[in-house]
């Protein structure tokens, strides 16, 4: 993708909440709809398949811990059933939006790429492009390879928190939100950072630089994403609102960095 020109400077009172809710306005914007379908198509699919079968699931699980207590405690198991139903529910909501999420953003990866290129095309009013599927293709090795280095970051700290979770229920579940909270910004900011060919270690750098704006938007991509129906249009809503926050705050400094690390990286090939 060509570098185009400085965009100017953004709006400071303007968060990671906004950029989030901007990306709902993006989707509906003329020129764009197109490059938004695929990415929703495959969010639709995989979302609703994967949540009616999880939902059997937490039924089994409630009734194998209710097995467990005494039918002359019938009052406890009426109150656990309240109980363990949200909390059931909400566990595995917070687990199934990054596992399906990160399933759903491997295979749309190419597409969710080119979304955002265009987004920031339109933000910027350069010309769209008449880019196709054959330039899709000619990306999914890179994309694919971008998605891998999420992954192997994501792992070891999932892990971690994860056992963390079994020690500490509640606490755990509240820092495994936080973490979640973080990765989305992570998944979603990278894309138009990878389209500019930097790379995921200098992207995170940036996105610690502005970890307000990141953390925010990322809080706003985990919640939409426990609501029912809604987060469907998560994903190409979180891809125009996360090439909104590139486009007009960490789109400068990244590039700048990108360039001025260029000679170097020269000089040592």
């Amino acid at each position: 993708m060509q570098t185009p020109a400085a965009n100017g400077n953004a709006d400071p009172n303007k968060s990671g909440y906004n950029y989030f809710f901007q990306g709902f306005e993006l989707i509906r914007t003329k020129g764009l709809k197109r490059f938004v379908f695929v990415p929703l198509f495959i969010n639709i699919i995989l979302f609703a398949t994967a949540f009616y079968f999880i939902l059997d699931y937490i039924q089994l699980g409630v009734d194998w811990v209710i097995s467990f207590i005494p039918d002359f405690l019938g009052w406890l198991k009426d109150a656990l059933v309240y109980l363990l139903w949200p909390v059931a529910v909400i566990t595995v909501l917070l687990v199934f939006a990054l596992l399906f999420g990160t399933l759903a953003n491997w295979i749309a990866a190419p597409f969710n790429g080119l979304l955002s290129e265009k987004v920031e095309r339109h933000l910027l009013n350069l010309p769209m492009g008449d880019e196709g599927l054959l330039d899709v293709v000619k990306d999914i090795p890179r994309t694919l390879g971008r998605e891998l280095s999420k992954l192997l970051y994501f792992i070891p700290r999932a892990l971690g928190f994860l056992i963390l979770f079994f020690i500490l229920p509640v606490i755990g579940q509240i820092i495994w939100f936080l973490f979640n909270a973080w990765m989305m910004a992570i998944q979603y900011c990278d894309y138009p950072f990878d389209n500019h060919k930097i790379g995921f270690k200098p992207m995170r750098e940036q996105l610690l630089q502005h970890k307000s704006n990141c953390f925010s938007f990322g809080l706003m991509v985990n919640i939409f994403s426990l609501i029912p129906v809604v987060n469907f249009l998560v994903m190409p809503v979180a891809i125009c609102g996360a090439t909104a926050m590139w486009t007009e705050r960490l789109r400068d400094d990244a590039l700048a960095m990108r360039d001025a690390q260029a000679p170097l990286a020269n000089a040592q090939g």
